[in-house]
């Protein structure tokens, strides 16, 4: 069986004292742009829109759009004046910081190892960096993308949540198709990396270089390791595979899914043709644009009237509804699936609106449903995240999504 690793990047797969690389990088962009403004107040003005993109929730704006959308127009400087500048800072000036990134053996060698048991190795870095910048720090690290085949690597252009958010997690996993194996996070934050992977439901091992106490762990459960980097294979080799399965159980890793979907689908769709939207593995499968429309109407017209009705009702009862047959009985094929997924989206936040402000108690509420029973909210939208991820799953049957 193989193995999912997510692994963070900052004094986890590198050697990086944030408290020295961020004021050298932040110095070094402020003088490339001096010729905009005074860089202290382009500075002061670019971390408050890295506060809001960092801050960003919605699965139809990527951290990147939200940055853009909050940084050009309080600095009063058109994006396509300022950009290429910006660009060209990443191309010519970001190399100089080279020195501030140490290589690390044990992680070089966790990943070499990792790659040759047959695992998948994601790149699980806060995303407020252009892809570039990653990628040139984990060539800093000897850990160049074009020697290892990273599942992914997260990056500002292609992510829509950032840590401590547990959707961040989430759309990794349904970004790389929500594979059925076992998943690991490996990080040394434990804020920001262990215990919101946590919430998501993953096994986790936190680096912990100061020997601080089990008790910051949000919980113990689903499976926790600490200790060195070098210390992480024989950890997990004390135990079958199946023990570090996903538990995508509670209240906001369900939640984390719901957000994920229509955030992984917006970046996995990205730049296909009209082709690609109507290719079909066989006739038995549907294509992106059936998917996409499928989920659209699902959320439209069974999700989102079920959870008004179980809120809004006492003793409710909640009919089954069939709707498979509803992609040749609307001729999904002959759809837009570009508009599709915009209509979906705007679906699933209104959805995702109502379960945000849902506590506690709401999401026990009883109701009962032609097939399932007696049943609770929880268990319905369980069911709900779990066709999400059933369905990203049947898209990357597709030879487009897996190249």
């Amino acid at each position: 069986m193989s193995l999912i690793l997510l692994i963070d990047l900052d004094d986890t797969l590198i050697s990086n004292n944030m408290d020295t690389f961020i004021p050298a990088y932040l110095h070094a962009l402020g003088q490339h742009l001096a010729e905009f403004g005074d860089p202290n107040e382009l500075i002061t003005k670019l971390l408050k829109a890295t506060q809001t993109m960092m801050e960003n929730n919605s699965p139809g704006t990527t951290l990147k759009e939200k940055f853009d959308q909050t940084y050009y127009p309080q600095i009063g400087i058109d994006y396509n004046e300022l950009h290429p500048v910006i660009e060209d800072f990443y191309s010519n000036c970001f190399p100089s910081l080279q020195s501030l990134t140490k290589s690390r053996k044990d992680a070089i060698e966790l990943v070499q190892k990792a790659f040759m048991r047959g695992y998948e190795v994601a790149v699980a870095t806060n995303p407020v960096f252009p892809r570039t910048a990653i990628n040139q720090r984990l060539e800093w690290g000897d850990l160049s993308p074009e020697i290892y085949n990273f599942a992914t690597i997260t990056s500002y252009e292609d992510f829509h949540f950032a840590k401590p958010n547990p959707a961040y997690f989430a759309e990794i996993l349904a970004q790389i198709g929500w594979p059925e194996l076992p998943v690991i996070m490996i990080g040394n934050d434990i804020n920001a990396d262990i215990n919101p992977a946590k919430e998501l439901g993953l096994a986790t091992f936190w680096i912990n270089q100061n020997n601080d106490s089990h008790k910051k762990l949000i919980k113990n459960e689903p499976p926790s390791g600490t200790g060195e980097l070098v210390e992480f294979l024989d950890w997990i080799d004390e135990k079958p595979l199946d023990h570090f399965h996903p538990q995508f159980e509670s209240q906001s890793a369900i939640t984390a899914i719901l957000k994920s979907t229509p955030a992984a689908l917006g970046t996995i769709t990205q730049g296909m043709s009209p082709k690609e939207w109507s290719l079909k593995v066989n006739p038995n499968e549907w294509s992106p644009t059936e998917v996409i429309c499928h989920l659209r109407d699902v959320d439209n017209e069974i999700y989102l009237p079920r959870i008004k009705k179980i809120l809004s009702t006492e003793n409710s009862f909640i009919e089954a509804i069939d709707a498979d047959k509803w992609a040749e009985e609307r001729k999904y094929h002959e759809q837009n699936g570009e508009s599709a997924l915009q209509e979906f989206i705007k679906y699933r936040i209104e959805l995702l609106e109502i379960l945000e402000t849902t506590h506690n108690g709401q999401w026990k509420k009883e109701t009962r449903h032609t097939i399932f029973g007696p049943t609770t909210l929880l268990e319905l939208n369980r069911i709900s995240a779990r066709h999400d991820r059933l369905h990203i799953q049947q898209l990357f049957h597709n030879p487009y999504f897996r190249k």
